[in-house]
């Protein structure tokens, strides 16, 4: 039987807040890809971002007729599901741009290592949700967490991904955080990673060091690996206060900024907005976040509100790593602008995400 309480407890504040996102994304989509078109036809990529958002929207419906808490039960399914498919990247997987991160199936091409962001979250939140404890969680209970970041950790780095690896990995350690671990255990850590740096750097790949050093100078290959942060600075720097105007910036019409409609995509407002148009952007992500952090520290459920927390703390890290990218502060890693960045399978992924969220918010009076 349908519980009215649902409808009574909706969020329409969190939902008035996804819209409003997805419709700045659609702007600054649009002119990302029509800004210097002599055409006035839409862009083939701004339908398919407009359809990609639609089916979002219809999963996100779905997701809120299911209860979350059923999540937990199945949590072990969707985890195996997700890492099946990353293994059936490696195997039958599409390669691009030097890397194998997409599955075609059907006429749709996916990425599961974004749908896996989903997966872990859901994973860990079911297993800390049992093992929390007032002192901190020690080794013993950090083992199964440890294996389940682990598995999708070393596949996605094979495709080779290693942004959205570590994305994973401080989407765990910010759960984690959460939960708490026992102070000796953080220190440990810690001098581990100390320690183990040095063999991460000998293990990258060439362009993965390249990028590394670029963001650290990237005079040092203008015309190559540094020709993105370069060209994302000035038009970020050109736009200044105000902005040239919409469909006016000259970085981006005369395709001088490159993957300007994916991860550069926030430098395409900058330019033509300034900083007033990229500061409300930044203003309604830092009420969305808090908003999220709200729901999760109302939730009743522990494994709600672990849930909650990190589905925000997911959307905080994309949000922090595409800004520190485009303005030269952290190294170019491929990382989207929820809800803005064109992509369909980061764009599903943010609205399970957001329908998750939905979930426990209206459901926090049982």
């Amino acid at each position: 039987m349908f519980d009215r309480r649902l409808i009574k407890n909706f969020d329409w504040g969190f939902m008035a807040l996804i819209f409003l996102i997805g419709t700045i994304g659609l702007g600054i989509l649009y002119s990302a890809l029509t800004a210097g078109n002599e055409t006035i036809s839409v862009h083939v990529l701004f339908k398919k971002q407009m359809i990609w958002m639609g089916a979002g929207f219809i999963v996100m419906m779905i997701i809120l007729m299911i209860d979350f808490r059923d999540l937990d039960k199945i949590n072990l399914f969707i985890y195996a599901f997700c890492v099946g498919l990353l293994i059936s990247v490696l195997i039958f997987g599409q390669l691009g741009g030097g890397s194998r991160r997409w599955l075609l199936i059907g006429f749709v091409r996916i990425q599961p290592s974004e749908l896996m962001k989903i997966a872990l979250i859901i994973s860990l939140a079911s297993v800390y949700s049992t093992s929390i404890s007032q002192t901190g969680l020690n080794f013993r209970k950090l083992i199964k967490p440890a294996i389940l970041c682990a598995i999708p950790f070393v596949l996605i780095v094979n495709q080779p991904d290693l942004g959205t690896g570590l994305l994973l990995l401080l989407i765990a350690g910010s759960i984690t955080l959460f939960v708490k671990v026992e102070r000796k255990v953080l220190y440990i850590i810690s001098g581990i990673c100390l320690v183990t740096a040095p063999l991460l750097w000998s293990g990258l790949k060439t362009y993965q060091k390249s990028r590394i050093l670029t963001f650290l100078d990237p005079d040092r290959d203008p015309l190559g690996a540094g020709y993105h942060i370069i060209q994302s600075k000035i038009a970020i720097g050109s736009g200044m206060l105000t902005g040239k105007g919409f469909l006016k910036g000259t970085q981006n019409a005369l395709s001088f900024l490159p993957e300007h409609h994916t991860d550069f995509i926030l430098s395409v407002l900058a330019e033509e907005w300034g900083l007033m148009g990229s500061s409300i952007l930044l203003l309604v992500y830092f009420i969305f976040l808090l908003w999220g952090l709200n729901i999760a520290y109302n939730c009743r459920n522990m494994f709600g509100s672990i849930l909650a927390f990190g589905i925000t703390t997911m959307i905080f890290w994309q949000i922090f790593i595409n800004i520190g990218m485009v303005m030269g502060l952290m190294p170019v890693v491929g990382v989207p602008l929820p809800l803005v960045s064109y992509g369909g399978s980061s764009m599903i992924t943010n609205m399970v995400g957001f329908g998750i969220l939905l979930n426990i918010s209206m459901r926090n009076f049982s």
